[in-house]
């Protein structure tokens, strides 16, 4: 069996394959599609782009589709830059653009300041069912970036309890503790029991 993950992020891709590593399934990537071209991301909710996201590839493609989306929300900026996490410096926004935007906005202040979340929601949608995930970590951001590893803001992002941004961190260890995994890690246990579920009815009738 074939499923897609609505994304051409290969750095997003190798944090999600492995958390599917017990299900039956390829996951193909949008670079085996295409035909695909860029999703309109017009929601204003990460759960709304997730789903947008997951219901269009799954429309083109007839295949059971996972999709996420992903924001930083930085308190003392009211949110920001949240759902707008990717393009927050704008639409051709490179990942040293975001950070270098949101290191200028949050300028001289304090640790105690700079609280952080990075919230995830990760959807499943295979045209008669669909399942909505959440995965949260909270820290703080760092005065300047540390680390060469990871994405995005990761070379900012301290998560709560640990010394190391999450740039700093091996892949491995990151995984453990990511907002990602942990989106994923919830809806890998909620397909686990609902497909489930829907394959006993299925043979009992």
């Amino acid at each position: 069996m074939k499923w897609v993950v609505a994304t051409h992020n290969l750095d997003k891709l190798q944090e999600i394959l492995p958390l599917f590593d017990n299900f039956a399934v390829q996951l193909l990537s949008l670079d085996a599609f295409p035909e695909i071209g860029p999703i309109e991301e017009t929601g204003t909710t990460l759960e709304e782009n997730a789903l947008i996201k997951a219901r269009m590839v799954h429309s083109v493609t007839g295949l059971p589709t996972l999709a996420d989306d992903t924001g930083l929300e930085v308190d003392v900026l009211g949110g920001e830059p949240g759902v707008r996490s990717a393009r927050f410096s704008g639409p051709d926004a490179t990942y040293a653009d975001n950070v270098a935007l949101l290191l200028e906005r949050l300028g001289d202040h304090p640790p105690e300041a700079r609280t952080a979340r990075f919230r995830t929601v990760a959807a499943y949608v295979d045209g008669s069912l669909e399942q909505v995930t959440e995965g949260v970590v909270h820290g703080s951001i760092t005065r300047s970036p540390h680390g060469s590893g990871g994405f995005g803001y990761d070379s900012v992002f301290r998560p709560e309890g640990h010394k190391d941004t999450f740039a700093q961190m091996s892949s491995a260890n990151k995984q453990l503790i990511s907002h990602r995994a942990r989106a994923f890690g919830a809806l890998v246990e909620r397909l686990t029991l609902t497909l489930s579920s829907l394959h006993q009815k299925e043979a009992s009738t």
